[in-house]
């Protein structure tokens, strides 16, 4: 359920400028990340979507790998 609420002006000026800073220190940090650590980042977000209803045997992984 999704219930609205009201706030004043100033507040959310306020809430879009933090918005706002963490989005650009998101960026700023991305930017600064060695190709080794995006790859790694890449690799965590790919696991985090997959699929841990379904579990492989360590052959089958390696012979995924070869």
């Amino acid at each position: 359920m999704r219930k609205n609420i009201d706030i004043d002006e100033s507040t959310l000026t306020k809430l879009k400028l933090l918005s706002f800073y963490v989005d650009y220190k998101e960026k700023e940090r991305l930017k600064s990340l060695t190709d080794e650590e995006k790859k790694d980042l890449g690799l965590l977000l790919l696991m985090l979507q997959s699929d841990r209803s379904e579990v492989g045997s360590r052959e089958e992984v390696i012979n995924i790998l070869d």
